[in-house]
């Protein structure tokens, strides 16, 4: 990483760079590791995910989980986000968003995560959104097709 070998001496400071919301994922009720001043951002982001009308946070847990497929990962991309790492990886995260809250992720939330200092590495086969990367790497079968970088930055 930045010309250094990742090594077992230094693997942990590497990982610790990522959050990541993967396809199966599990998303706790409590608040576990997140700082008093990220848990803060609670209210602002739950309102940015329009999750503000269906739950919040009391005594370092979420008030429900029990919600939608699509709403659960937007509460699990929220906590990821509160780990405050610089780098942010989503797998199919957008599957289960319905479309109108898809293409807010693709057209807003990205751009402000981006804005925020955060890379997000989003997997998806949704084709549609694809001229929204700064860099697309097409693979198949665990294999690098190609790689485009976008004519927009």
């Amino acid at each position: 990483m930045d010309g250094d070998a990742v090594t077992q001496a230094n693997v942990e400071s590497y990982r610790a760079l990522f959050a990541a919301v993967f396809s199966d994922y599990h998303l706790f009720k409590q608040l576990y590791g997140i700082e008093p001043d990220a848990a803060a951002e609670v209210p602002e982001l739950l309102s940015l995910f329009e999750l503000d009308d269906k739950t919040g946070v009391q005594d370092g847990e979420f008030t429900t989980v029990d919600l939608s497929a699509g709403q659960r990962k937007r509460l699990a991309l929220i906590v990821a986000l509160l780990e405050r790492r610089p780098i942010c990886v989503l797998d199919e995260w957008a599957a289960d968003q319905d479309p109108i809250f898809r293409r807010k992720f693709y057209q807003e939330l990205v751009q402000l995560l981006k804005v925020r200092g955060i890379t997000v590495i989003a997997v998806s086969h949704d084709d549609r959104y694809y001229d929204r990367a700064e860099r697309r790497i097409h693979m198949e079968y665990g294999r690098v097709l190609d790689v485009r970088e976008a004519a927009r930055v």
